[in-house]
């Protein structure tokens, strides 16, 4: 049974690492010519209906299905499978009252809520998303049961069509309504109808995947198989998940005031139009799919190294537990910091390529949140690390410091002229850089025999800023050669064209940086699933 865990998680990790890169992947092909589709000032509009969906989809969700497949997974093992049904049918249920009050939340006061929020062409893509909050619950639900089983492959493909359907349906149904002349507004709530398609056909499978995978459930063992009770089984999800609602719901709480802030002081304190508020929103929010990447590609490979660090504490083995911690932040510091140096050095021409955004006040911003970016990472190990030593609370309060960081940075900096809109990415530096700060302090103070920290993050930096320099001088001189050449001169290619080659040096240079300062040895590769395999690729000794 054991092996047979091990495999499963293993198998697990590398689905959901390839599910994300292809989620990514899909979301920036929609999100960019979205954009383009119908506007930079109409992506305000849909940004707004994500964020608001994002909160009380935090609110619903978050937390219950760790807590749920962690409860399915301890009853499946022990072959009870009377408690399996039993939380299954519980999680299912409080997921359905959650998700038909959200929905109906969302549906009813959607106008109020875009008035709200600063922009009321807005209500539209509010209503247009407002069914989607039913359907993830119930996803969310089919999800924490599956992985609870030890098959991540629900997950992935449910996500997969999620995303693909958002392609499919919301890119055409925007095009339609602006060719139509409908407006942006409408070509918001169209983009936002293809994410609402996505998730009905994604509930649609996962439905019947859990339904093959209850005939391949473990047998019961002949032990004693008498559920807890309904109130008991409720309470147990609520004492697991309550740590990382709170936790979720802050940073999400925040992006929405956030939000409301940027439209109010641009207009009430730089005494700029509505239409250009919008704009500038729409700007910052094109940014936030870039800014993301990093988290989205590295915390899969690194956070399955967490469970052995919950695995040596729980056995006592505190030195074996803090080689783990320190592998694990050294090679979040790997991934992530190469991709937050590159997308900063070369954030002007990307975003000129992908978005034909060439106004200066883009690059700069997409700058300012690579850093953050790397913040985010951090964050997210740190928080799993506690977690896996069992303080989770303490995440609770790095995070509620970091958002009133965040809120007093912002508000300040937006109010004044010279900063402007880079007041909003400044305060996102600020919230992520308290949070990394006391994380790391908590486990330096709560994790026994913890190593030294500042070392894990001196190499990856070094490397990752000679790559980015490596980089920026590439373009430079690239640029300088097509013009002389009269080469893609004109339209996107001129910023896309240096920009990947430039990415394609940086990230060939970076591998020999991180070879050549011993950025990680291979005992520390070893000590993360698959690195040993990395570790040969690499040639580390």
């Amino acid at each position: 049974m054991a092996e047979r865990k091990k495999e499963s998680f293993v198998t697990g990790a590398a689905v959901l690492t390839a599910s994300t890169i292809i989620i990514k992947i899909l979301g920036a092909v929609f999100k960019i010519p979205l954009s383009n589709i119908i506007g930079v000032s109409a992506m305000g509009d849909f940004g707004i209906a994500y964020n608001i969906y994002a909160l009380l989809l935090t609110i619903s969700t978050a937390g219950l299905p760790v807590a749920l497949s962690r409860m399915v997974s301890a009853s499946d093992v022990l072959g009870h499978r009377n408690q399996v049904k039993r939380t299954f049918r519980v999680a299912w249920g409080a997921f359905f009252v959650m998700g038909l009050l959200s929905t109906l939340f969302m549906l009813l006061f959607h106008r109020q809520l875009a008035e709200f929020m600063g922009s009321p062409e807005a209500a539209p893509a509010i209503a247009v998303l407002a069914p989607s909050l039913l359907c993830v619950c119930l996803m969310s639900a089919y999800r924490g049961y599956t992985q609870g089983l030890g098959n991540m492959v629900p997950t992935s493909v449910s996500q997969i069509i999620e995303t693909l359907c958002k392609v499919l349906f919301g890119l055409s149904a925007a095009w339609l309504l602006i060719r139509a002349g409908r407006g942006g507004s409408a070509g918001a709530a169209g983009g936002i109808f293809g994410v609402t398609v996505g998730t009905v056909l994604g509930l649609v499978y996962i439905f019947f995947a859990s339904k093959r995978l209850d005939r391949r459930a473990n047998a019961p063992t002949g032990q004693p198989d008498v559920p807890e009770s309904v109130g008991r089984t409720l309470k147990s999800l609520i004492t697991i998940g309550i740590p990382i609602i709170i936790g979720s719901c802050v940073l999400n709480l925040v992006a929405l005031v956030d939000t409301k802030m940027i439209y109010g002081r641009l207009q009430n304190a730089l005494g700029y139009s509505y239409e250009t508020a919008k704009a500038l929103y729409g700007t910052y929010f094109n940014t936030q799919t870039l800014y993301n990447l990093p988290s989205a590609f590295a915390v899969p490979m690194v956070t399955s190294a967490i469970p052995a660090i919950a695995a040596y504490v729980a056995q006592r083995k505190n030195r074996d537990a803090a080689q783990v911690l320190g592998a694990s932040l050294k090679l979040m510091n790997l991934l992530a910091m190469p991709m937050a140096v590159g997308m900063g050095v070369l954030a002007a021409p990307i975003m000129g390529g992908l978005y034909g955004d060439t106004d200066p006040a883009a690059g700069s911003i997409l700058s300012i949140l690579s850093a953050a970016g790397w913040g985010v990472c951090i964050m997210m190990v740190t928080n799993a690390i506690l977690q896996a030593y069992g303080h989770e609370r303490l995440p609770i309060i790095s995070i509620a410091v970091g958002g009133v960081c965040k809120v007093a940075v912002s508000y300040v900096l937006l109010g004044i002229p010279a900063v402007g809109i880079l007041g909003a990415p400044l305060g996102n530096l600020a919230c992520y850089g308290v949070i990394c700060v006391l994380n790391l302090i908590f486990i330096r103070r709560k994790a026994p025999d913890c190593p030294p920290l500042l070392p894990l993050f001196i190499r990856p930096l070094l490397a990752s800023a000679l790559m980015g320099g490596c980089a920026w001088g590439v373009h430079a001189l690239l640029r300088i050669a097509f013009a002389r050449l009269g080469l893609f001169q004109s339209g996107r290619l001129e910023f896309l064209a240096p920009a990947a080659v430039a990415i394609a040096v940086g990230v060939v240079l970076y591998l020999v940086f991180v070879v050549v300062l011993r950025a990680i040895t291979k005992e520390e590769l070893e000590l993360v699933p698959k690195g040993d395999k990395l570790g040969r690729l690499l040639r580390v000794r």
